[in-house]
Order: C-alpha cells, then structure tokens, then sequence
C-alpha cells in the first residue's frame, strides 16, 4: 500500500514537474539570446558560440527575413560550432528564430 501511495505520488509530482518545464520553455527572443551566447548549443564542446562570429548579432539585421533562416543556423551550429543540428520545430530553433528576427534594423 505504501509503495503504491509513493509510486502514485511520483508520477503526479513528475507529471506536474513537466507540465512545467514545458511551459518554463516556450519559444521566446530571450531564450534565443541566451541560446546564441550559448557554447553548448546543439551539443557542441568547442566553447565557440553564435555571438563568438556575431557579437551582439551584429551583421544579422536583415537575416531575419531569410526564408531559409534555419537551413543558415544549423549551417553555422554544425559547422564553425561543430555541434548537431536543430530540427526545424523546437524550441530551441524557434527561439533562435525569434531572436535573429528581433535584430531587425529599427527606421
């Protein structure tokens, strides 16, 4: 019976825990950003990131209206980062995404 309430307990505690993870990590610019300063994306260990080619996204401006943007950024994660690329509908992608587009010269 013990066994049963723990086992039962655990699960609603991880269903919960998930619940909100999932919901701690919706596609967002902040996200991106922290994604682009970050030398582990896509699995990488060469302690390269996005912003090491591109500090502060400068020279991304009008990337953002690229149709293929993220053909361009797994081009980049596996190539000067060395790291596997990003399948087009995660949350890290989109992220990215969102966070290249709000670079987007201001007239």
């Amino acid at each position: 019976m013990k066994k049963t309430l723990f086992f039962t307990a655990a699960i609603i505690l991880s269903t919960l825990l998930a619940h909100h993870i999932q919901a701690a990590e919706a596609p967002s610019a902040a996200l991106g950003k922290k994604l682009f300063n970050d030398s582990a994306l896509g699995g990488s260990d060469n302690k390269k990131s996005c912003n090491t080619c591109h500090p502060g996204g400068k020279g991304l401006q009008a990337a953002g209206s690229n149709p293929n943007l993220e053909v361009v950024i797994n081009r980049c994660i596996t190539g000067p980062l060395k790291g596997q690329a990003l399948k087009d509908n995660s949350i890290e992608m989109q992220s990215l995404t969102l966070y290249i587009k709000s670079l987007k010269e201001k007239k």
